[in-house]
C-alpha cells in the first residue's frame, strides 16, 4: 500500500513539471496597474506559497516607472526581501537612461531574451502585465 502511494506522489511531481515558478513580466507604465495588479499579485504568490519561485521581470516602460518611482521601489524592496528574484532588461533601462538607477537600487540589469527564453522553455507559468 505504502509503496502505491510513492509512486503515485512521483507521478504527480512528474506532470506537474515547473508549474510551481512563475514569471511575472511587468511592463506597464501605469502605477495603478503596478500597485494594484502586479505587485500585489507577485506578493500574494510568493507569501502565500501559490508558487514556489517567483521572478518579476521588470520589462520596458516599467523600468522608467520604477527607477522614478519611490513608492514603488519600497514595495519591490519588500518582494525581494519576501524571496521574489527581481529583473529587469538592461536593453529597456538602457533606452529609457535608467539602468544605473536600477542596480544602486540592487536589481539585477541584465539583457532579458536569453532568461526569459529559458523560463518559456522551462515551462514556467508566464504572467504578463
Amino acid at each position: 500500500m505504502f509503496g502505491f502511494i510513492a509512486k503515485r506522489i512521483t507521478i504527480k511531481k512528474i506532470v506537474m513539471g515547473n508549474r510551481e515558478k512563475l514569471a511575472v513580466i511587468w511592463s506597464s507604465r501605469d502605477k495603478d496597474v503596478a500597485e494594484k495588479v502586479v505587485l500585489m499579485y507577485t506578493q500574494g504568490a510568493k507569501m502565500k506559497g501559490w508558487f514556489s519561485e517567483v521572478v518579476l521581470i521588470v520589462w520596458g516602460p516599467s523600468t522608467k516607472l520604477l527607477a522614478e518611482d519611490g513608492e514603488l521601489q519600497e514595495k519591490v524592496k519588500g518582494l525581494m526581501k519576501s524571496g521574489v528574484k527581481v529583473q529587469a532588461c538592461s536593453v529597456c533601462a538602457g533606452e529609457y537612461g535608467v539602468a544605473e538607477d536600477l542596480e544602486k537600487f540592487g536589481l539585477e540589469v541584465i539583457p532579458m531574451g536569453e532568461p526569459l527564453t529559458g523560463y518559456l522553455k522551462e515551462d514556467w507559468k508566464v504572467l504578463s502585465f
